[in-house]
């Protein structure tokens, strides 16, 4: 197979939550770039159209905007039939969008810190929908989890002292949960020909961080500068197509070589 039928998505349809974020903008991109449908989902319809029209397109291919909340149940479960509706087939899944939680180990309540593990459980339902999706189209499929650097070692609390709270423990706790889950469900869904893979980003920070936090990230990186958003694109694009087609339970990281200390 030729390398550019290895990354070829046309005639296959993704879905990805929080598409009109600052890494999931990028995402959607190069799915769509690759030749996918793509369905972007958002709880804001208006945001999630205006992404979805934004996305290249060429020949017959189409993108499409639902309202998907992975937060809430109801949202979650219409979310989920609204995209299925769109194509009538699903082959993609990116979990990637993310509701915050801006409160840190030093303040963050019981409640607060149990919401923030609600995206956990929203990851899960909506890859089990597509899951059975699969199954009963007798298809296969590619699910890709965002996890993150913060899945799998600690922060450094000197980056963020003085200049930003630190790193909130909840996303911490979420983010390694989704780790451990992409490897429980791999094993599971294999037979089911469900491929389930998480892409862990490293220092991707947004625009609006101090800059002095930004310098003392920066100064941890092997690499000495912060990741783009673009960087992610060849890496998803890796799970998502048939270049990955014996990759599952797999967590690709695109850090900068920030856990190879």
């Amino acid at each position: 197979m030729l390398a550019n039928e290895l990354f070829d998505l046309h005639g296959r349809t993704a879905l990805i939550t929080g598409a009109t974020g600052w890494l999931g903008t990028a995402l959607g991109q190069i799915l769509a770039s690759a030749g996918a449908n793509v369905i972007v989902a958002s709880r804001d319809i208006e945001r999630a159209t205006a992404s979805a029209a934004s996305l290249p397109r060429s020949g017959d291919q189409k993108h499409f905007s639902v309202v998907l909340d992975h937060m809430e149940p109801k949202s979650l479960d219409a979310g989920f039939l609204s995209a299925v509706q769109c194509t009538a087939k699903i082959d993609i899944l990116v979990n990637n969008g993310l509701e915050a939680c801006s409160k840190d180990l030093t303040n963050v309540t019981f409640e607060e810190f149990l919401r923030h593990q609600g995206n956990t459980a929203g990851y899960f339902c909506l890859a089990r929908h597509f899951r059975n999706h699969v199954v009963e189209r007798q298809g296969t499929g590619s699910i890709v989890f965002l996890g993150s650097m913060y899945g799998q070692v600690g922060s450094y609390p000197h980056a963020y002292a003085g200049v930003a709270p630190f790193s909130p423990v909840a996303y911490h706790a979420h983010k390694g949960g989704t780790l451990q889950m992409v490897r429980h469900l791999a094993v599971y869904w294999a037979r089911d020909k469900v491929r389930v893979n998480a892409l862990s980003p490293g220092p991707f920070p947004s625009k609006g961080i101090p800059e002095e936090m930004r310098r003392r990230l920066t100064e941890q990186s092997p690499m000495q500068r912060m990741g783009r958003p673009e960087e992610l694109q060849g890496p998803l694009l890796l799970l998502a197509s048939d270049a990955g087609s014996y990759m599952t339970g797999h967590n690709l990281v695109v850090d900068g070589g920030w856990t190879a200390w």
